[in-house]
């Protein structure tokens, strides 16, 4: 869930749902306020009209018959009561709209005057008759004393209307589906929003892994087509401009052997010993750089197909290989895991890394263990280590550093380069760090998206 949330689509997704909510809810706060507000004016024109009702009514009863009308009519919201005595009467107040409206309707014979006792059911606490509405009552309630045309006083009360049980329990069920219709339409425009962003995104992490990955089919609305069109485009130019690179190195570094091979031939002519072995030195030097300016070309060739490699049966096979080359190479633990990856580029890349290690320091420690979903191969040799500041321009192409790591030990600065190159084209990362215990740590980590489950 964390995940979702963290994501474009969750964030999408939650934008849109609390903004059609919201609305929904301003839109349906203002539709049952305009509602209830309706309702108020309609059941204070009924009240007028059952209060009139009442009036003229219990006036055409004969006074002894009145007691058991009203007893048997004031029913509902609207009351009309026998008073005892005077005393019973409280203050009166002005009159309010509700009581000029009905003195109106029944005549200047009925003497109305609105009391100061105010009904207790128009302050009682009511739950809202909506989870959107007013729990206050704001229509006519309020009691009035009615002086019939024989000089009886009758109390008329005028109150609010029963709330309807359960009303907000219903409306939550009632809203339910809409909330749930909500949910799912924010899903799907969020889905068609994002899906072609998903597409372009594990596009640009196929292509930095495959610069031969098929393009993106053109479909969708205009505008992704018109980003896939733009994708595919450049990742043509990306593969034409690798291949431009590859082939211009591979050329040079390859009619360069012709002249070197030529010059190793005359060299043998020349009769000083110490000046021959001198310049075939620096001649082997030279064919050294030439093969590895040849592997760093072709170290950006993705030429090679992908396929499941058996991590642990490659390490026992290159440890092996080096081991029966006189190179002093330790291997311990075991991945027990899979990878998608180019098998001679990723031999290539361990081989670079335990060379580097045996030439430098004497040895190679090689230590793999399983992680995470991923894979983290360790490879440690006997050297004094490297300056912390020099830890990452050791993979500039052609970097030396000039105390243990200078050109008499063999070496010509690509090496490292070339196994980030390839390590990066698979998903990996390659770190340097000093070892506690002394010597140079090479770590290599294998992400979970290459391993197969």
């Amino acid at each position: 869930m964390k995940a979702f949330l963290g994501s474009m689509t969750g964030r999408v997704f939650l934008a849109l749902l609390l903004g059609i909510v919201v609305s929904a809810a301003l839109t349906q706060w203002l539709a049952v306020g305009e509602r209830q507000h309706a309702l108020e004016r309609y059941r204070d024109f009924h009240a007028l009209e059952r209060a009139e009702q009442l009036i003229l009514s219990a006036d055409a009863v004969p006074a002894l018959a009145r007691p058991n009308y009203l007893k048997a009519a004031s029913r509902g919201a609207i009351r009309l009561d026998p008073v005892g005595s005077a005393a019973d009467v409280g203050p009166a107040l002005p009159q309010t709209e509700f009581s000029s409206a009905l003195a109106l309707r029944v005549g200047s014979d009925f003497q109305l005057t609105p009391l100061g006792e105010r009904p207790a059911a128009c302050d009682a606490k009511r739950p809202p008759p909506s989870l959107f509405g007013r729990s206050q009552w704001r229509g006519a309630c309020e009691m009035i004393t009615v002086r019939m045309r024989d000089g009886e006083q009758l109390r008329l009360s005028v109150l609010p209307p029963r709330p309807p049980p359960n009303g907000n329990s219903n409306e939550l069920m009632s809203m339910l589906p809409f909330l749930l219709s909500i949910a799912v339409l924010a899903y799907v425009v969020t889905r068609m929003t994002m899906h072609p962003l998903k597409q372009l995104a594990q596009a640009a992490k196929d292509l930095g892994n495959d610069i031969n990955h098929p393009p993106l089919a053109l479909t969708g609305a205009s505008e992704i087509r018109q980003a896939s069109a733009a994708f595919n485009a450049m990742q043509a130019r990306i593969r034409q401009h690798i291949f431009q690179r590859t082939q211009m190195l591979a050329a040079i570094t390859h009619d360069l052997q012709t002249p070197l091979t030529r010059l190793r031939l005359r060299l043998e002519k020349v009769a000083d010993g110490d000046l021959q072995q001198r310049l075939v030195d620096d001649l082997s030097a030279m064919q050294q750089m030439v093969k590895e300016g040849l592997d760093l070309a072709r170290s950006m060739d993705t030429t090679e197909t992908m396929q499941a490699l058996d991590l642990d049966a490659l390490l026992d096979s290159v440890c092996a290989d080096a081991a029966d080359a006189g190179q002093q190479v330790a291997l311990k633990g075991r991945a027990a895991m899979a990878l998608m990856g180019r098998p001679m580029a990723i031999r290539r890349c361990l081989v670079n890394l335990i060379d580097n290690a045996v030439k430098y320091g004497q040895y190679a420690n090689v230590a793999v263990e399983r992680m995470a979903g991923a894979a983290r191969i360790s490879i440690r040799d006997g050297g004094p280590g490297i300056a912390q500041d020099q830890m990452a321009q050791v993979f500039e192409p052609f970097y030396r550093i000039e105390t243990s790591r200078s050109r008499e030990s063999g070496g010509t600065g690509l090496g490292l380069t070339i196994a980030r190159n390839i390590a990066e084209q698979h998903g990996a990362s390659v770190a340097l760090s000093n070892h506690p215990d002394g010597g140079l740590e090479v770590t290599l980590v294998v992400p979970e998206f290459y391993a197969a489950r």
